[in-house]
């Protein structure tokens, strides 16, 4: 798996995630949901994705949006 789709991944599994516990917990979980989505755009346009780079430190293989 490369870098590209874990981050993907993780990212739809925090929306998910952060969506169910503003309807179960507290609406407040939504700024988290919020976070990611901001966070998925400015990597579109920058290229810079925090957890690319730790996942790229540890060795993981690099896809063609986060080389």
């Amino acid at each position: 798996m490369t870098i590209d789709r874990i981050v993907m991944a993780f990212a739809g599994t925090v929306v998910l995630i952060s969506v169910l516990l503003s309807v179960y917990v507290s609406p407040n979980w939504l700024w988290l949901t919020g976070f990611v989505g901001a966070n998925l755009l400015q990597a579109s346009f920058t290229g810079f994705c925090p957890l690319a780079m730790v996942l790229k430190k540890i060795g993981i293989q690099p896809g063609k949006a986060f080389a």
